[in-house]
């Protein structure tokens, strides 16, 4: 196994394991779920291009007879990448003492004014920095409305 397999194999693993945290493990945390909400997805042009250099390095490997786990390995992690970008939703994780968003935990005492835009994006004003949260549903937002006047 050269140094090029080890270093796909242990991006694979690593985006394997961050796909079965953000799905199983990050829902489990901090108590049980109250709301989920669904969020829109992003970066989806990002994620293309990463793949479509993933299929370029497999083309590559295979005209210069590379190793079949280096395919194997390549495949894998598109596979994984597009998992990630296409198939799983980002998701807001609403807990009883605060919601997970971006995988961070932030607790709702440190949320200082909540505004809506007319394009329907959430703005939540932390002491430091504002967090726009874009809903895939914009039924969801009287959804969080109501969920964070009832637990405040």
């Amino acid at each position: 196994m050269s140094v090029t397999d080890i270093i796909l194999a242990l991006f694979s693993l690593l985006l394997l394991a961050y796909a079965i945290y953000d799905e199983f493990l990050m829902g489990m945390k901090k108590g049980a779920t109250l709301l989920k909400v669904n969020l829109r997805r992003r970066n989806k042009l990002d994620c293309i291009i990463f793949i479509g250099l993933l299929f370029i390095l497999l083309y590559n490997n295979i005209n210069a007879h590379g190793t079949a786990i280096t395919n194997y390995l390549l495949i894998a992690l598109a596979l994984i990448a597009f998992y990630i970008s296409f198939i799983r939703w980002p998701k807001m994780l609403f807990k009883a003492t605060g919601f997970f968003y971006a995988n961070a935990f932030i607790t709702y005492d440190r949320i200082k004014a909540m505004n809506l835009s007319e394009d329907g994006i959430l703005v939540f004003d932390l002491e430091q920095r504002k967090l726009l949260i874009r809903v895939n549903n914009l039924d969801d937002l009287q959804n969080i409305y109501n969920f964070i006047v009832e637990n405040q």
